[in-house]
């Protein structure tokens, strides 16, 4: 990376769950190293993680050791196969599904040692709109939000902006449709978010950063516990996807605070 150059961070979210998302944030990772840029996924849903679990890893330790244990985040890191790293999450641990404001701070100031070492952060977040899902969509720079043609995503997808718009003023969105049977439909439901924030919601930007097809190459690579993008690079969903990391590729840091604390905040509010 570039001296002062800020990783690009980005939650990969949604209102609902089941709609992908973990399976989005690891091939997303995966499409970003085969571009050479190094990523790194938090999982960021702290008490149900599943990053470990699609990539087929048994961590050792895991974000509970940080915050239980003050193990280095450094010792949490995994390293995997593919070219990009995880820090993974507990799962089943009640004591992880809400983070004290000292947690959260104590993760952003543990995370500053990679700040020039990776150029993306992926940040999976659980789904829903309770406080940490909420905490780390404030946390990040750009925000990737996960639909399907489903009716429920739609209104999930829409209660989640509603909540970040109306109590802390996030009113930028990049999403992406996943499960779409064409571009048609995703377009359509596309639109459908996009006429509910423009008719309730003043001042909310969206932009269809990608559609990822309907495609049994996904079912196939989850079943075999490795990114669908290394299984078959070649189905139509690894194609939307590596075109979705060469997007993202053009995205510029936010140096905008935002009057909220974010991930090298430090470098943030010090940079000439």
């Amino acid at each position: 990376m570039k001296k002062n150059k800020l990783p690009m961070v980005l939650s990969v979210t949604s209102g609902k769950g089941g709609v992908g998302k973990t399976n989005i944030s690891v091939n997303l990772a995966y499409c970003l190293s085969k571009l050479n840029k190094k990523a790194l996924i938090l999982d960021a849903d702290l008490g149900l993680a599943n990053v470990d679990v699609m990539l087929g890893i048994t961590p050792k330790l895991n974000l509970f050791h940080l915050f239980h244990e003050n193990t280095p985040i450094e010792d949490i890191i995994v390293k995997t196969e593919y070219g990009f790293d995880i820090l993974p999450a507990a799962s089943g641990v009640s004591e992880m599904l809400s983070l004290s404001t000292g947690q959260k701070l104590e993760l952003l100031e543990a995370m500053d040692f990679m700040e020039d070492r990776i150029d993306y952060l992926i940040v999976d977040t659980g789904a829903g709109i309770n406080e940490n899902v909420l905490y780390f969509n404030l946390a990040v720079q750009q925000r990737l939000l996960i639909l399907t043609p489903e009716p429920t995503s739609l209104t999930d997808a829409y209660a989640l902006i509603k909540i970040l718009k109306t109590r802390h003023d996030i009113d930028r969105f990049k999403i992406v449709v996943n499960w779409a049977r064409s571009k048609e439909e995703a377009k359509n439901v596309f639109k459908k978010l996009y006429n509910a924030c423009d008719h309730f919601l003043s001042g909310v930007s969206l932009e269809l950063t990608g559609i990822i097809p309907m495609d049994q190459k996904v079912k196939k690579g989850v079943a075999s516990q490795v990114p669908f993008c290394h299984y078959d690079s070649s189905a139509p969903a690894s194609k939307a996807m590596i075109n979705i990391a060469k997007t993202i590729l053009n995205w510029e840091p936010d140096q905008n605070l935002d009057g909220n604390i974010k991930f090298f905040w430090k470098k943030l509010l010090f940079q000439e």
